[in-house]
């Protein structure tokens, strides 16, 4: 290593050192988990060197087996696996949940805190913000939900007709 690696790293030491000091367990534990990420990250590194050193790199079988697998019928692409609008559920579930969470929350700070109409107004816009966003993500896990159990239900249907 060169001598400049050295002084960061005795300079970065040295901060952990005055860190682990000014903030006690805290610091002992954030450095714990700073050197099991960086032990993590090496352990890492050194298994996908040596994997991608082992891997088979003979073009010759892979072309027989890709030649084989060209005789499987053709997948039939589904709506999730393009891209789509998600609907009109989404931004009205995102403009209520906005609505809703920034009236819970301009109510709350007025009601429990002794606070300003600006810092009323900020904190209903903060919780309107999470509001939108929580009505957003039910709202796309919703539609998600039920275009796939529509797709699945209608995949099952020609085979149980098959079958009987």
């Amino acid at each position: 290593m060169r001598p400049a690696t050295f002084t960061w790293l005795a300079v970065v030491i040295g901060v952990a050192c005055a860190a682990i000091e000014w903030l006690g367990v805290a610091g002992w534990i954030a450095a714990a988990v700073l050197a099991a990420s960086v032990a993590m990250h090496v352990i890492g590194n050194a298994l996908g060197t040596r994997l991608r050193e082992a891997t088979d790199r003979d073009l010759r079988r892979v072309r027989t087996v890709a030649s084989s697998a060209a005789q499987l019928p053709l997948h039939r692409a589904h709506r999730l696996e393009q891209r789509t609008s998600l609907g009109r559920l989404v931004p009205v579930s995102a403009g209520i949940g906005a609505a809703c969470g920034g009236a819970a929350g301009a109510t709350a700070l007025v009601a429990w805190t002794s606070c300003t109409t600006a810092g009323a107004v900020l904190g209903g816009v903060s919780a309107a913000v999470i509001g939108g966003l929580a009505g957003f993500l039910a709202a796309s896990f919703v539609e998600i939900l039920r275009v796939s159990l529509r797709e699945s239900l209608a995949a099952e249907r020609p085979q149980a007709t098959v079958d009987r």
